[in-house]
């Protein structure tokens, strides 16, 4: 029996998790994109803003009334800038996927100190699933919102879940290098090409707002310091931790994720390109003296982004869950 497809839009199709999700969606063999919408390029064919990706659909703007008859709809938008539309959507029958932290803190509180807004739906952060998918998988397959988790946060996160369920592991201290692309399509000089080649730095020492995040869902304190690399895209976390048994904290590493596509423990230390242009989160780790440090990876732009986001719609959908995503990095 032929399977009818998934109605899908897209709210903010030009950024780069925006434009990442149109990408994968457009190559979706299970969806039949309905609307996507863009403030910036309103009016125009997605084929005339994005020549590779031959696309008729026109970009309009996010009260199109073609997005309430959608199934799913992606909300790519920068964070506090979705969480009414998202409202609206909810509001009106729709499944959404929402890429921003709006609806990712299970304290509504710990958000708005953490982005310094009045949370305009808090009624709708009681009813999100948090889209970590290895870990809460059957509660997305129903959730009528998902909150797509941060791209740092997974890379810290899918490794270190496990072990903090399993009270194997204190005093964590991240470490996490980004591509350019994190930090979105903007005109900044701070991320232009002359200030980023051959270039590193560090950034939001003691401020970043991923930390709350990540500190919530491990239910335990983090220092996380974020770097910018000078590349496009992928992430390298360096994760260093108390634990009071190192051979237990490495047998529950190498077997958190045993039949999961897109997350791997691995014994050789990963690197960018193992995972770039994938939807994969690779990780190992080392003990020495009751101390830990895992090295983890994914392509910010799909398991930290696009690529999560469009696992929750299979998942939230019946598919396959590998449909439509990357599992292999090019040669």
């Amino acid at each position: 029996m032929k399977r009818s497809k998934i109605k899908v839009g897209i709210i903010g199709a030009n950024g780069y998790a925006g434009a990442e999700v149109l990408w994968l969606t457009a190559n979706h063999p299970h969806v039949e994109l309905t609307a996507v919408t863009s403030r910036a390029h309103k009016g125009k064919r997605v084929a005339d803003v994005f020549p590779a990706l031959p696309c008729d659909l026109v970009y309009t703007d996010a009260d199109d009334k073609a997005l309430a008859n959608c199934d799913i709809v992606f909300v790519a938008l920068p964070q506090t800038a979705g969480a009414e539309i998202v409202g609206r959507l909810i509001d009106a029958g729709v499944r959404v996927i929402d890429l921003s932290a709006d609806y990712r803190f299970d304290d509504v509180a710990v958000y708005e100190r953490t982005y310094s807004v009045k949370h305009p739906r808090p009624d709708l952060c009681d009813i999100a699933v948090y889209g970590l998918c290895e870990q809460n998988r059957d509660a997305i397959r129903t959730a009528k919102l998902v909150a797509n988790p941060g791209c740092y946060v997974t890379s810290v996160l899918l490794p270190m879940l496990p072990l903090c369920k399993a009270g194997l592991a204190t005093d964590i201290i991240a470490d996490s290098k980004s591509g350019v692309s994190g930090a979105g399509r903007k005109s900044d000089e701070a991320y232009g090409f002359c200030a980023l080649d051959e270039n590193f730095k560090a950034y939001g020492i003691f401020g970043h707002r991923h930390a709350p995040e990540m500190s919530e869902k491990l239910g335990a304190p983090i220092i996380f310091t974020p770097h910018l690399l000078p590349v496009k895209r992928g992430i390298l976390s360096t994760i260093y931790f108390n634990t009071p048994d190192p051979a237990e904290a490495k047998r529950v590493l190498e077997n958190a994720y045993p039949d999961e596509p897109f997350a791997a423990y691995g014994q050789e230390l990963p690197e960018l390109s193992f995972v770039a242009h994938t939807n994969r989160c690779i990780f190992s780790a080392r003990f020495s003296d009751g101390r830990g440090i895992v090295v983890s990876v994914l392509d910010n732009l799909l398991k930290g982004a696009a690529g999560q986001a469009v696992q929750n719609m299979n998942i939230m959908a019946g598919l396959n869950e590998t449909a439509g995503l990357p599992l292999y990095a090019p040669v």
